[in-house]
């Protein structure tokens, strides 16, 4: 069948099924509704699904089905890179299906498929709560969760899939099912830090935390103070408490109008922490970073929301390339190394350069965990650049590799979900009897492999 009669059947016929609408490739908006957050991401779906409520989710699923098609779900497309597409595979959008309800006393809340963390963390901090929240306030609420989440709250609790509470989700044989821990309790363990890959969420609860005293803020040196002002961060994080989560960057910002005129065009080494506690406290904490002199100190008494725009993370797409690694451990020769990788002398290209430092709660499997229990890394380093011109995505890829490389003495033999922005064999992110354990759920719940994720977890043969 030619492809513009293809696309007029499904056109009709899911769209008679649905409120939401569907977008095939010969509609004037299909480029517009095919693309992810992340600009560099090509996307070539057989036909974009943006579905407003559960039912419509039901009948995509029930319509792919029918018709032997895969579905990626996809909520903004920050990690959009590693999704594979064929002329047989759904891009089904959660964009339209926003919402928040925020439960005060029972410190919850309920979020649609396609929120984002700005959409609960600012009602949330009119109370005083604050979610696991990521650094950027326009990334998904629901890919973040599954795929682990390392907040500005991670070192005192851990991981955001861990303080998801239930989940709503239609799976491959057209059912709505709500899971949690006393319901379908191996889903709800797969979901939590196991991907997408086991069915379309509809729906999330998750805790909201008491944030009754807050301090944060960040400093900024110039980019030459990089060797000085990381060693000396490194050490700070050694004793740091773990009501203080923090990061350190080198960053390159460019000449554009949405960045601050003080910041705009100039580079720099960074570090930005949130830390629990009243300003008495948190002045005390940070005062051996202050005693540096920074150029720039933004620490202050804020409210949770103030969380979302910390790091500073732009708020549109973007065209972008990054590469990340968990560290065991970061000597002084890590330092060095990163610094040669990124700093004032490396020419390399990157807008930021980044090392996060983990353990504390992060670094603990408590009971009733998901399937990410821990990330297993002292510290995370994170490196991301702009996929611009072809001479800049050649530049940007060899800054890329060179930065990894520097650090690949001190990896902790692990990835983390959220940070794998290329292909990878999900087995990076999971010790063995985890990863066995996601593919017997995924052959139980999807033994026809509908769903694509960006790390996908197969289904188990035989299982």
């Amino acid at each position: 069948m030619p492809n513009s009669e293809r696309s007029a059947r499904i056109a009709q016929s899911l769209g008679a099924r649905i409120r939401g609408e569907v977008v095939v490739p010969t509609d004037a908006a299909y480029d517009q509704a095919r693309q992810a957050w992340n600009l560099y991401a090509d996307q070539r779906p057989a036909f974009v699904v943006f579905p407003e409520n559960a039912d419509d989710v039901v009948a995509v699923v029930e319509y792919a089905r029918e018709n032997s098609l895969r579905i990626a779900p996809q909520g903004t497309g920050h990690n959009a890179l590693p999704l594979a597409w064929d002329a047989n595979t759904i891009l089904l959008s959660t964009a339209r299906m926003r919402g928040v309800v925020i439960d005060v006393p029972a410190r919850r809340a309920r979020v649609a498929a396609g929120t984002l963390w700005l959409d609960v963390t600012a009602p949330a901090s009119e109370h005083g709560l604050a979610p696991l929240a990521g650094s950027s306030p326009d990334v998904g609420v629901v890919g973040y969760c599954l795929g682990g989440g390392v907040s500005w709250l991670a070192r005192t609790h851990g991981l955001a899939a861990n303080s998801v509470l239930a989940i709503e989700l239609v799976t491959a044989d057209g059912r709505l099912r709500r899971v949690d821990a006393e319901h379908d309790a191996d889903l709800f363990w797969a979901l939590r830090g196991g991907g997408g890959s086991f069915g379309i969420v509809t729906a999330m609860e998750i805790a909201l935390h008491p944030v009754p005293d807050l301090y944060a803020g960040a400093m900024f040196w110039p980019i030459e103070r990089s060797s000085e002002v990381l060693h000396a961060w490194r050490e700070w994080t050694r004793t740091a408490p773990d009501a203080v989560t923090s990061s350190a960057r080198i960053l390159r910002l460019p000449a554009l109008p949405d960045i601050p005129e003080f910041l705009r065009g100039r580079a720099f080494v960074t570090i930005d922490a949130a830390v629990l506690g009243t300003r008495a406290f948190g002045a005390e904490v940070v005062q051996a970073l202050r005693d540096l002199g920074p150029e720039i100190d933004t620490f202050d008494v804020v409210e949770p929301v103030a969380l979302s725009r910390l790091h500073g993370d732009p708020e549109h797409p973007v065209p972008g390339m990054a590469e990340h690694r968990l560290l065991a451990e970061l000597p002084r020769a890590a330092i060095d190394a990163f610094v040669a990788a990124a700093g004032p002398e490396s020419g390399a290209t990157l807008l930021a350069a980044e090392i996060r430092h983990l353990g504390g709660a992060l670094g603990v499997a408590t009971p009733g965990h998901g399937a990410i229990a821990k990330l297993d890394g002292a510290y995370m380093a994170f490196g991301v650049g702009i996929a611009g011109s072809p001479e800049m995505i050649a530049a940007l890829e060899s800054s890329l590799s060179i930065f990894k490389a520097a650090l690949a003495s001190w990896d902790a033999g692990r990835g983390y979900l959220n940070f794998q922005e290329s292909e990878a064999d999900s087995r990076l992110f999971y010790d063995e009897v985890t990863h066995r354990r996601l593919a017997r759920i995924k052959a139980h719940v999807d033994p026809r492999n509908m769903f694509r994720s960006n790390h996908p977890i197969e289904p188990a043969r035989g299982a």
